[in-house]
């Protein structure tokens, strides 16, 4: 498969492409081939070192695809369902998913506008008349 991995210290010049073979879930994991991407402020703020992340991390907030493989005690998600990466800036309490389900009838395209993109797009339409 082919990724981008983003070296620390980050920078533009940091963003590798690489070929690496596909993993394997462990338990609680599942495996995603990811068919579209969004692009925001948030990725280009890790990839220019304004949010640093860890080395080797692949900078991308928003994705949907396919799940190709699950991990032991995944019972939520199988091959073949379309799902959507999730975002969680400041996590305050439960557990955290991977993953979730695409609406159905979103294209991946559609989809991968949803999680980061999406959100903050709805907050400044619909969530600031409330504050």
């Amino acid at each position: 498969m082919k990724l981008g991995r983003l070296r620390a210290p980050d920078g533009l010049d940091r963003l590798e492409l690489v070929e690496e073979d596909p993993p394997q879930p462990g338990p609680g994991d599942v495996l995603v081939r990811i068919r579209a991407c969004s692009l925001n402020m948030r990725d280009d703020f890790a990839v220019r070192g304004k949010t640093p992340l860890a080395d080797s991390r692949v900078p991308l907030s928003d994705g949907a695809g396919e799940v190709v493989a699950v991990g032991d005690d995944v019972d939520a998600f199988r091959p073949g369902d379309s799902v959507v990466s999730t975002f969680y800036p400041w996590w305050l309490d439960g557990v955290m998913t991977p993953a979730t389900k695409a609406p159905a009838g979103y294209t991946h395209a559609e989809a991968a506008t949803l999680t980061c993109t999406g959100v903050t797009a709805w907050r400044g339409l619909v969530a600031s008349r409330y504050v």
